[in-house]
C-alpha cells in the first residue's frame, strides 16, 4: 500500500467507518478514538495490506477495536440494576428514527454489529463473516434474530402511539 492508497482510504472510508462505530457505541469521542486507532494500525501494517482490501481491513479492525473498548468499559463501570430493572416509558415518539435507534441499542453487541454491517453499510453475509470472524450461517442467524427483535420492539412502540 502506498501513501496515496492510504490517503485514498482515509477519504473514502472514514465517514462510513465512523457511522458504523458510532451506531454501535453511541459515544462520539470514543468513536473518533477507535477510528484513529484503526488508521494508526493500518499505517503500521501498510506494507502488508492489499489496497483492494483496505475497506474490509478497516471495518474488521474497527469491529475488533470496538469490541475491546466495549469489554473494557464493562469491566470499568458497575451496572446500576435499579435503572436496568425499571420499565421503559416511551413518551409520544413521533420520529421513527429515534425509535429505531433505541431498538438497535437494545440489541446484544454482536447482533447490533452484524445488522449495522448488513443494513446500514450494505455488506454481504460473506463479507460480514470475514469482518466479524463468525461463520456465514451464524451471521444469518444473528441478523434474523435481530430483525425479529426489532420488529417486535417497534410493534410494541406503535401500539403505544
Amino acid at each position: 500500500m502506498t501513501i496515496n492508497d492510504y490517503n485514498s482510504a482515509v477519504d473514502t472510508c472514514a465517514d462510513g467507518l465512523y457511522r458504523f462505530v458510532l451506531k454501535n457505541i453511541s459515544d462520539s469521542e470514543k468513536s473518533k478514538d477507535i477510528i484513529q486507532d484503526c488508521y494508526e494500525k493500518m499505517w503500521i501494517h501498510r506494507e502488508n495490506i492489499d489496497p483492494e482490501k483496505v475497506k474490509a481491513y478497516l471495518f474488521t479492525t474497527a469491529h475488533h477495536t470496538m469490541i475491546d473498548c466495549i469489554r473494557k468499559s464493562k469491566r470499568e463501570t458497575p451496572v446500576d440494576w435499579k435503572k436496568v430493572a425499571e420499565p421503559i416509558v416511551h413518551h409520544d415518539y413521533t420520529d421513527l428514527q429515534e425509535v429505531l435507534h433505541a431498538a438497535v441499542q437494545r440489541l446484544p453487541e454482536i447482533q447490533r454489529s452484524v445488522v449495522m454491517l448488513r443494513d446500514y453499510e450494505g455488506y454481504s453475509y460473506r463479507e460480514i463473516s470475514g469482518i466479524t470472524g463468525i461463520t456465514e450461517v451464524q451471521v444469518k442467524v444473528y441478523i434474523y434474530r435481530a430483525r425479529i427483535f426489532l420488529k417486535n420492539y417497534i410493534g410494541q412502540i406503535q401500539s403505544v402511539l
